[in-house]
């Protein structure tokens, strides 16, 4: 076993009130081993034999894949896309990202690097299970593992970034960078979310419960500011929902199960966003259909 995966299983990581207060400390912690961290999680990629399990564009669900596939080659076809979502509440719109019959394969990938003993900095606020961490490189702590960043990565660029584009077109320009991170609710340890809104001029959140991993409670709750009503919307296993990070939300609290999601955001370089008044950018289908070059940046929102 290589140096830097031992040292990193012999760490002691902050406490949860620590994080929760986010003592210095704590924040330290994660910052001084960022070079240690994603060290030992290469040597446990190349240690760890997940070479049998089936990752890539075989966990989209096969409809989206060839909606969005055909879409890159010719973005003229991008209604195809959009035929695949539904608008579920004001501004929220629900489609299956991810194939229910694949999603065995990422959850145990998934479960390997949750059990890998290298510490992954949890969100702030959901830091009681194991399953709660920072997916994005930008992030001290951050799921380093390189099987699952490309995954990650593909998420983003393939897919979010260009449904984005084409449901909520004032987001163009403020899609540049990214953050993300897992979250699981469980009655006994985090169990749900208050009203809040995000740092994002995008989320997208995807659920990775297998078929017949069952839960009640934990409905999301959107605000439709415009009519002050509440739309209450669940998870299917593999399905995602998209909207505006400025649209109000809250999770219930989960009564039996769990719900385990992965979060993703876009933003603007420097973390900007765009205001809710602001105009969509006239936009052709070819620039939809397009992956930002402008430089990875270090701004995270927490």
């Amino acid at each position: 076993m290589s140096n830097h995966l031992e040292q990193t299983r012999a760490l002691e990581v902050p406490q949860r009130e620590a994080m929760l207060r986010r003592e210095p400390s704590a924040q330290d912690f994660w910052t001084i081993h960022r070079d240690l961290l994603a060290n030992a999680w290469k040597e446990w990629e190349a240690h760890e034999d997940t070479s049998a399990i089936e990752l890539g564009s075989s966990l989209i669900d096969p409809r989206l894949r060839e909606a969005v596939e055909s879409a890159w080659q010719d973005p003229t076809t991008e209604s195809a896309v959009r035929d695949l979502l539904h608008e579920a509440a004001p501004g929220v719109f629900a489609f299956q990202l991810l194939a229910p019959d694949r999603l065995d394969s990422l959850r145990e990938y998934l479960e390997k690097v949750w059990d890998a003993g290298v510490p992954i900095r949890p969100p702030y606020g959901i830091v009681l299970n194991r399953r709660g961490g920072m997916l994005d490189r930008r992030s001290a702590g951050y799921l380093g593992a390189p099987r699952f960043q490309e995954v990650y990565q593909d998420l983003l660029d393939t897919y979010m970034r260009p449904i984005s584009r084409l449901v909520f077109p004032e987001v163009s320009g403020y899609d540049t960078q990214t953050f993300g991170f897992s979250i699981n609710y469980q009655p006994t340890t985090d169990t749900s979310i208050r009203p809040h809104s995000d740092a994002s001029a995008v989320t997208l959140n995807i659920n990775v419960n297998l078929p017949g991993e069952e839960f009640t409670g934990s409905e999301v709750d959107f605000l439709d500011t415009a009519t002050e009503e509440v739309h209450s919307l669940t998870f299917e296993p593999g399905s995602a929902m998209i909207h505006r990070g400025h649209i109000p939300h809250a999770a219930r609290p989960i009564v039996s199960g769990q719900r385990t999601n992965l979060v993703l955001w876009l933003f603007g370089d420097g973390g900007r966003v765009p205001t809710q008044r602001v105009a969509p950018r006239t936009q052709s289908a070819q620039e939809r259909w397009t992956t930002p070059t402008d430089s990875y940046d270090d701004y995270a929102p927490f």
